[in-house]
């Protein structure tokens, strides 16, 4: 059965932003794609939807698994951009530690699922983890990466270092989450910490030097993922 979350509602005469901010965080981890759980706010998705657009990419690396959805809805996108011929056959890499829930529910929303999304069950702090999700893809591939792992310093940073190569020029790496560093948007002590931090390290380094912060592409006044659309630079003279 396809159940929808609880709605939220604001009046602005009664209801403060962060109010309102609240009970959209409390509404997503709710909410499902055919049938499959999809903790992402719509106004994230559709940014989504422009930059796969923009970028045009052939492989989706996700890292961070959860239910699934995410891993589904992305290969539909690109499906979809399959359709219109700009690319020849859509694929999702997704990462995490335990994917045993989310091939369940994979397997019982399309049986055919594995065709084009491929589950890789590992540690974004393995040193060996990209080496091994290159393996998977083709040459010449264009890809979309997204951390969506634990939220805290040590695997945005690992993240970062090791899979920001697989982005070509112009292309796009997004960095989820980070809300949980800005104060006004945690609902909880117990939330973790350092995104933010990890990504501003980064960029200082000589590879991050490369992206640039998209804050233009928080489009819809209210994402997770402040400071977190990076985008590689074409380079001088290309």
């Amino acid at each position: 059965m396809h159940e929808l979350p609880p709605s939220v509602g604001i009046e602005l005469t009664r209801t403060s932003l962060q109010e309102y901010w609240l009970g959209r965080l409390s509404q997503h981890v709710l909410d499902s794609y055919a049938g499959v759980p999809l903790a992402k706010f719509p106004e994230d998705l559709r940014t989504y939807e422009h930059l796969i657009w923009l970028a045009r990419p052939d492989v989706v690396i996700e890292i961070g698994t959860y239910g699934g959805g995410g891993a589904l809805w992305l290969r539909d996108r690109l499906r979809t951009l399959a359709t219109y011929g700009h690319i020849s056959r859509p694929h999702v890499i997704s990462v995490d530690l335990d994917l045993s829930q989310a091939s369940a529910l994979l397997a019982r929303a399309d049986p055919r699922y594995a065709e084009e999304i491929t589950l890789v069950e590992a540690d974004i702090l393995d040193p060996a983890l990209p080496a091994r999700v290159e393996d998977l893809m083709p040459a010449r591939t264009r890809c979309l990466v997204i951390e969506d792992s634990a939220h805290v310093y040590d695997t945005t940073w690992a993240a970062l270092a090791g899979f920001a190569a697989f982005v070509p020029e112009g292309g796009f790496f997004v960095v989820e989450d980070g809300c949980v560093d800005v104060e006004e948007m945690r609902p909880a002590e117990d939330w973790p910490r350092g995104v933010l931090p990890a990504v501003r390290d980064w960029l200082r380094t000589p590879e991050g030097e490369d992206f640039t912060v998209r804050r233009d592409l928080e489009l819809y006044g209210i994402s997770c993922h402040p400071e977190g659309f990076l985008q590689r630079r074409p380079k001088a003279g290309g």
